[in-house]
């Protein structure tokens, strides 16, 4: 069994540990330090990369606040210095790797960590864990293994539980200011809420609560509505009757604490470049043969490989390129609420949760694009564009993205108009498919949701991306173009002009999660202008017509959605967070239901099944999935023929 891994003290006493260190580049890795390495996987041997080892370590760092990066990081200039006038922070990293040096790949993959978690093995390994991987059952079926590739994971969000990979960051001195809390319960028993950073005076009448039941309405504070501090980090809210269980509680009030959160950006690049060897580092690297780098973020983790990118930390202190290639799966247009004051990675805009927070303004897309409503003009890549160090992007989205995330504005500019993307980026559409599943999921009752969830994976078509990646970082193969809805082609069509079929004797009618230019100067922000949205154009089931589809969106047994809406007594009509929908066809024609039934699309089970398999040849061909994974399609493919019996 592996040793525990050292707490948040632990880490800033190594960081302390340092500070007397001399000055060397503008920000450098200074320790790295091992605290344990054992073998994983119960010694299982997984393809080319046979049997694994996990490395726990932690590295520090070292940053000038003065330097051209160190500037860039809000608030900085405020924390403590050593006797070389650098900041130092630390965070907590884990590697694994082939045990036998021989079978080592030259690629290193790293995954930002959702929320101090793996999300990659779920995406890409069949797993059904989010833990930092130690046992067989964590590896799945081992895909990235058994690639030979090194995986690093590492810390970039502060405070998380001792469970996940933190960043630990020293405080912004004499820092205070107003910060902003949303709370949505979904539950009628609730009533106690944390806050991300301590209250700087307990004073109630500093703060302001208010109530909404729906995002776009009025904030309120209504009778019956209070609350009280249980702690500078801890308050209950006295909920009026008149609200039901989804409404948005906000709260604004004087904080203190504050970090230089954008640290993440540089943690990141450092480390990175420290592992693949380059110079201007301060301590011994574990590693060795390291020649290719590729990174995937899912949902936060994709966003803040964006933002990452776009803050330009995708060049180290010698100029160089950190990452290769890049893969965010799941991120939209949106980018992170990290490098601010008071930042709180965590958030990020929905329609009902979250919406007015930063982290979704312009630029949206890699594509150069003028922005008519702030007179700006840049893009995703400018800053490594500048530099040359741009990785290779493949961008993978749902259709949640398109409803959440305003997705459109990947292929769309800010003036409505098509975009053609550069050389070196793809964009693919996952149609039909939810944020996020592990494989395999099911479709499920959620509590504040009116219809089933969606229970597609993406597993499948990442599989192959990855593959498809590695060979164009290494060999210069061209993957597959990209698949992605868009104005010129008509796939991408405006809310008002898409047709969704009845169920239920009902047509649904979801709303997008708007976007405005903000001002987020004040609290609460003050919307502008807004953006231009659309959606992807669907067929007589609903399923969108573009995009890379599944077996089982080719060949459906009934309609995946990327959105849900909120039901009655939860905000009812606004969208249910990140829940997909599925809705069942029905077996036989049903005056109620404007889709074709079962009965008519499928003479039999083994008729759906040859349906499945000619998909699944189809995405093969088209290299959307590999020949080896067919088989675990059409297990899935016979479970769900359950339903044609």
């Amino acid at each position: 069994m592996l040793q525990g891994r050292p707490g948040k003290a632990r880490l800033l006493l190594g960081a302390a540990m340092i500070m007397g260190g001399a000055a060397g580049a503008d920000a450098r890795v200074v320790g790295f330090e091992v605290t344990s390495t054992a073998p994983v996987f119960d010694g299982k041997s997984y393809g080319g990369g046979g049997a694994y080892e996990r490395i726990d370590a932690i590295a520090t760092f070292a940053v000038d606040p003065s330097s051209p990066q160190g500037r860039t990081i809000v608030d900085l200039d405020k924390a403590a210095t050593n006797d070389a006038g650098e900041v130092t922070f630390s965070t907590e990293v884990v590697i694994l790797r082939p045990s036998d040096p021989a079978k080592r790949s030259s690629m290193l993959f790293y995954e930002v960590p959702n929320r101090g978690r793996n999300l990659s093995f779920m995406a890409l390994n069949r797993s059904i864990t989010s833990s930092m991987p130690e046992t067989v059952e964590d590896a799945g079926d081992g895909f990235l293994m058994a690639h030979g590739y090194t995986l690093v994971w590492s810390g970039w969000q502060t405070d998380l539980a001792d469970d996940f990979l933190n960043l630990s960051l020293p405080l912004a001195e004499g820092v205070t200011g107003s910060s902003r809390e949303e709370f949505v319960f979904d539950d009628r028993e609730t009533s106690t809420a944390n806050l991300v950073y301590p209250a700087a005076d307990l004073d109630p009448a500093k703060a302001a609560l208010t109530v909404r039941e729906k995002e776009a309405d009025e904030r309120k504070s209504v009778d019956g509505l209070s609350f009280r501090y249980l702690s500078p980090t801890e308050i209950e809210i006295t909920r009026p009757s008149s609200m039901d269980a989804g409404a948005i509680y906000e709260f604004i009030y004087p904080a203190k604490d504050a970090v230089p959160n954008g640290l993440a950006f540089l943690a990141l690049g450092d480390l990175v470049s420290f592992l693949r060897g380059r110079p201007g580092h301060d301590a011994e690297n574990p590693l060795d043969g390291v020649e290719h780098t590729m990174a995937m973020g899912i949902s936060q983790s994709g966003r803040f490989l964006r933002d990452f990118i776009y803050q330009g930390f995708n060049a180290d202190e010698t100029g160089e390129r950190v990452f290769d290639g890049a893969m965010p799966h799941i991120a939209g247009s949106r980018k992170t609420f990290t490098n601010y004051r008071f930042a709180q990675p965590g958030r990020y805009s929905r329609q009902h949760e979250d919406h007015d927070y930063p982290g979704d303004q312009f630029p949206f897309t890699y594509a150069e694009a003028t922005d008519p409503l702030t007179g700006k003009a840049e893009s995703i890549l400018s800053a490594c564009s500048a530099t040359d160090t741009c990785p290779k992007i493949m961008h993978t989205d749902t259709g949640t993205e398109f409803w959440q995330a305003r997705a459109s504005l990947m292929t769309t500019s800010p003036a409505g108009e098509p975009l053609d993307m550069p050389s070196d980026v793809r964009l693919y559409f996952l149609a039909g498919v939810p944020h996020f599943n592990a494989w395999p999921s099911e479709a499920k009752e959620a509590p504040s949701c009116t219809y089933l969830s969606n229970p597609l994976s993406p597993a499948p078509v990442l599989r192959a991306l990855v593959v498809a990646m590695e060979d164009w970082i290494t060999e210069g193969g061209e993957p597959p173009a990209s698949r992605f809805p868009s104005l010129a082609d008509g796939t991408l069509v405006p809310r008002d002009a898409l047709k969704l079929p009845e169920v239920a004797g009902v047509v649904p009618d979801p709303i997008s999660n708007p976007l405005d230019v903000m001002d987020h100067s004040v609290l609460p922000p003050k919307s502008g202008d807004a953006y231009p949205i659309f959606e992807p154009a669907v067929d007589q089931d609903g399923i969108s017509e573009a995009g890379v589809k599944l077996p089982f969106v080719q060949a459906p047994l009934g309609t995946y959605y990327g959105w849900n809406l909120r039901k009655e007594g939860f905000a009812e009509g606004e969208l249910c967070s990140l829940t997909g929908s599925y809705i069942p066809f029905p077996k036989a024609a049903s005056a109620d239901d404007g889709r074709k039934p079962l009965d008519e699309r499928y003479a039999s089970k083994q008729a759906y099944l040859d349906q499945v398999q000619a998909a699944a040849d189809r995405l093969v061909a088209d290299g959307f999935m590999l020949a080896d994974d067919v088989g675990f399609v059409m297990e899935r493919a016979e479970a769900d023929a359950k339903v044609l019996d």
